[in-house]
This record gives structure tokens, C-alpha cells and sequence, in this order.
């Protein structure tokens, strides 16, 4: 028996394999952008290690030349005798006698009325290596005086109370930087302040000499303070109606604590700020006089911070996270001009265009050091696409095609720099550009057989 003859069509030609299909090429495409995330997280560690060694460094430089400024004063303190009880029972007699003891105690009373002036010098030749740390030379004036000092108040007599050992404190953080001749003028007559050992595990303590306090007398009180400070100055209302002023050569002040500037006298110019309080004892949640021991008032604080409007690692770190859209994208762009043209575009080939997306990072964050992000950004984008530009000409053995991959790389990288840039709007120039870039792939591909 004859086997039957089977026909093949000539014009059929052999059916491809798996590995020759769109199909398996996408995957392998997808694959590889997956892989390409490793190097990319290792890029993301860097930044943030960079920007730890920046910190480190900030620190480092912040405690040689002084760290924030944290102040409240001046206070008045009066000592005064308390008296304790005890019964003691006579054993022979069996007699009570009642033996009182004298302890001293501390008053504390804040001021009537309190001015302070400052004026805040950046300094710009402070500087350790790649970084420039905030830090600044703080000039305070204060003046003011006590009055109705209200020892009612606190229930103490005026028999108790030890007239001729009254102080001025002054309470302070950074007490290592204050630069200044410690004095305080109290009506017309200078008294020296001196740091004291104090619990305050937060706050140094300053304090005069003893004086003698007449009752009912008014003191009127100015001194100065000149600090080495960095990153922000706060103050505490202690006045019974507080009046400040700050002025700095700096153009990106962030206003904070329990207390808002004014918002009629704010100014701020692209050189300096200026800003003023005036805050009364009925806005703040503490009395003018305490007795033994002033409580934890550093939550009740108000002042500014210098701040960078731009950290340059956080945009790198921004940047980084895009990552993976770029690489995406790019392959995508790659992919759909292979298929259009007809054109060959080997696996290891895909390697070295994601290796060179990758390098745009590690080309960002060095450059960044030396220059500025936007600088950086540019030289490096600059840098990356034209590498890609001419291999896409050696790959694809014309010009058309490669020219519009870098025209889609201008655009796409662009597109990234727009969004780190921005802040609030971040989010919604992000979502229309990604649909945007959508719309035109799916433009661009409409008529691709896939099929085929």
C-alpha cells in the first residue's frame, strides 16, 4: 500500500520558533528589566549612604561650632523658708513636743514685660569636605523688667522670705558656644552670670551673683548674647507680654513652634528674612511664678529654622525611584522600533542600554557632590543619551530610528526633572504625563501584527 503524498503550500514558509516571537522577546525584555532593579536598589543604597555621611559630617561640624539655640529668660529667683513639723514623743515624760524645721526653698518669678532683638549671620566659609553644614552667628538683645512680683501667689509670708539672695537665671542650650561677655545690666548696675550645675537635663543654667530685692521694687534689666548656633534659634515666652524680632541673611526661613510669626510685619526676599511676635501670658498654657522648681516649658517654644529648600540627595533618591519607569519605557521604545523596522536587537544588546540607564545615576550622585543637581542632571543625562544614540546607530545601521529614540530620551528625561523639581504638584504633572506617554504608545502601536 502506498503511503498518501502530503503537500506542503510553497508560499508557506517554515513557522518560527517560540524564541523568534514577540511574545518571547517581550518576556525576555520584561525579564531583564526586573534583573536591571538589582543594580538600581544598589544605586539607591548609595544615595542614602552618601547622604548618611553627609549627616555624619553636619553633625560632626555642628557640635565643634555650636548646635541649635534653645533659650528662655531672664527669671527671678528669691529663696524663702519653709517650715516642716515633727512630733517627738519624751520617753520619761511621755510629753509630745512638736519640733519645727527650717528648709530653704526657691521662688521664681518671670518677667513683666520682655524685648528681644536677634539678628542671625549665616556664615558660609564653614566647611568639611564636600559639605557645607548650616551654622551661623546669632546676636540676642534683651531688655525688659520684673514687677509685681506676686509672692501671694504662692502663699510664702514676708517673714520667710530671704531678701538678700535674690539671682537672675538664664536657662540655654549650647552654653559651650555663647561668645560673649556673660553680664546683665539690673537697674543701672552690671552683674556677672555664671553656669551652674543645674538637673535640667535639657537647659544649662546661668546665673548672677546674690542682690538684695526691695518688695514691690521694679527691675529693669537689659543684657546681650552672642552664640555660634546651627539649623534653627527658638525662644520661650517666659514675659508676661513677649515681643521678638528676627532678623538673618537667609532666604528659606521655616517658621516653628507653638507660636506663628505675624503675619502682617513676615518679610522675605531671596536674601534675607525678617519676622516679628508679640505674645501674651493669656496665649500660653504656664503661670508667671512657680516655687521649688520651673517646669518643662520647651514645648511652649517659637523661632525659626534655617533650612536647604533643596536637599541635593533627596532629589537623587527622588530621581532613583524613577528608575524603573525610564528603563521600562526605554525598552519599550526600543522594542516597538525593532518590531516596526524589522530590525535585530540581541538580548545582550538590551544589557548594555539598561547598564547605561543605570550608569546615569552613579554619574548623578558624583557629579551632584561638586556642582548642583540641576548642573549634574543635565551633564549626565547629556552624557547617557548620547552614548545610547550612537549605539542605536551601530545597532540599527541608520539614523531615522535613533534620532527619535534620543528626541524620546530628551523628552522622557526631561519629563523626570519636571516632576523632581516640583512639590505639590508632583503627583498630578506625573499622572498626566504617564497617560500622555500611554496614549502615544498605543498610537504608535496601533497597527503592529502581533500576531506576526
Amino acid at each position: 500500500m502506498e503511503n498518501p503524498i502530503q503537500h506542503q503550500n510553497p508560499t508557506q514558509g517554515p513557522k518560527p520558533s517560540f524564541l523568534q516571537s514577540n511574545t518571547a522577546k517581550m518576556i525576555m525584555v520584561g525579564m531583564l528589566t526586573l534583573f536591571l532593579l538589582i543594580p538600581l536598589t544598589l544605586v539607591q543604597s548609595l544615595v542614602r549612604e552618601r547622604s548618611e555621611r553627609k549627616n555624619e559630617v553636619v553633625f560632626d561640624v555642628n557640635e565643634s561650632w555650636g548646635s541649635e539655640i534653645h533659650f528662655y529668660g531672664p527669671i527671678l529667683k528669691i529663696p524663702y523658708k519653709t517650715y516642716t513639723e515633727t512630733a517627738i514623743v519624751d520617753e520619761k515624760s511621755r510629753e509630745t513636743i512638736i519640733q519645727k524645721n527650717a528648709s530653704i526653698q526657691n521662688a521664681y518669678f518671670f518677667p513683666n514685660d520682655l524685648e528681644n532683638k536677634t539678628t542671625v549671620e549665616k556664615v558660609d566659609d564653614i566647611k568639611r569636605g564636600l559639605y557645607n553644614p548650616i551654622v551661623f552667628k546669632a546676636n540676642m538683645k534683651f531688655s525688659g523688667s520684673f514687677q509685681d512680683v506676686a509672692f501671694e501667689k504662692l502663699n510664702i509670708k514676708s517673714e520667710d522670705i530671704l531678701w538678700d539672695k535674690a539671682t537672675i537665671l538664664v536657662k540655654t542650650t549650647n552654653l559651650k558656644s555663647i561668645k560673649s561677655d556673660l553680664k546683665i545690666v539690673l537697674n543701672k548696675k552690671n552683674y556677672s552670670l555664671e553656669s551652674k550645675a543645674d538637673e535640667d537635663n535639657y537647659f544649662g543654667t546661668l546665673e548672677t551673683e546674690t542682690f538684695t530685692y526691695k518688695s514691690g521694687e521694679k527691675i529693669d534689666f537689659n543684657f546681650n548674647m552672642n552664640y555660634n548656633g546651627s539649623n534653627s534659634i527658638q525662644f520661650i515666652p517666659v514675659g508676661k507680654t513677649t515681643v521678638s524680632s528676627i532678623n538673618a541673611n537667609w532666604d528659606s526661613p521655616s517658621f516653628i513652634g507653638s507660636f506663628a510669626a505675624n503675619d502682617t510685619t513676615k518679610e522675605i526676599t531671596n536674601e534675607n528674612f525678617h519676622a516679628d511676635w508679640k505674645i501674651l501670658h493669656i496665649n500660653r498654657p504656664f503661670s508667671q511664678q512657680y516655687d521649688n522648681k520651673i517646669p518643662d516649658l520647651k514645648n511652649y517654644s517659637y523661632g525659626v529654622k534655617l533650612i536647604e529648600t533643596v536637599d541635593q540627595y533627596q532629589q537623587n533618591e527622588r530621581a532613583s525611584k524613577y528608575g524603573f519607569l525610564v528603563i521600562g519605557l526605554t525598552f519599550l521604545i526600543f522594542f516597538l522600533i525593532q518590531t516596526i523596522s524589522k530590525k535585530s536587537i540581541h538580548i545582550f544588546q538590551y544589557t548594555m542600554i539598561g547598564l547605561a540607564l543605570i550608569m546615569f545615576y552613579t554619574l548623578l550622585i558624583s557629579i551632584t557632590e561638586h556642582s548642583s543637581f540641576t548642573i549634574a542632571y543635565a551633564i549626565a543625562a547629556s552624557a547617557v543619551i548620547i552614548m545610547l544614540l550612537l549605539y542605536s546607530i551601530s545597532v540599527l545601521k541608520e539614523k531615522k530610528f535613533p534620532l527619535f529614540i534620543c528626541a524620546s530620551l530628551i523628552v522622557l528625561y526631561s519629563f523626570i526633572f519636571v516632576i523632581i523639581q516640583l512639590e505639590n504638584y508632583a503627583l498630578l504633572v506625573g499622572s498626566v504625563g504617564l497617560f500622555l506617554i500611554l496614549g502615544a504608545i498605543m498610537y504608535f502601536s496601533r497597527k503592529i501584527d502581533w500576531n506576526n
